[in-house]
């Protein structure tokens, strides 16, 4: 089964992403702010992360920075998930490390066209 962790801190971003991937068959694990996701991507090796960019304690681009530059971790694709869309956003993601950027709210089908192609590559 693929494991997907969500960084996220908003409550009903995340009841509802996490309720949505599961039905898609993911095993879906959590984390509230960007230490328990840099904490989180080590301990669990996830397939993939779902990274919000505004999160508490650390930054989801501080958190990607180091989740991207450790040897255990480094290979994990991260897609951003933002609610930041101004014109330079989705290059401060992607120079963070990021695999791949999306806005909020989330288009599911846009996203899972997404993970698709971050498994598969």
């Amino acid at each position: 089964m693929t494991t997907i962790l969500i960084v996220e801190d908003n409550e009903d971003n995340l009841d509802m992403l996490s309720r949505r991937l599961i039905r898609k068959s993911f095993d879906v694990i959590v984390a509230r702010n960007g230490e328990e996701g840099v904490q989180m991507a080590t301990s669990s090796q996830p397939d993939l992360i779902l990274m919000d960019m505004s999160l508490p304690v650390l930054d989801g681009w501080e958190a990607t920075t180091m989740i991207k530059e450790a040897d255990s971790t480094g290979h994990i694709p991260i897609i951003a998930l933002t609610a930041h869309a101004m014109v330079g956003d989705r290059e401060k993601a992607m120079n963070a490390g990021c695999d791949d950027y999306d806005t909020k709210p989330v288009d599911l089908k846009g996203l899972l066209d997404k993970i698709d192609t971050l498994l598969n590559t």
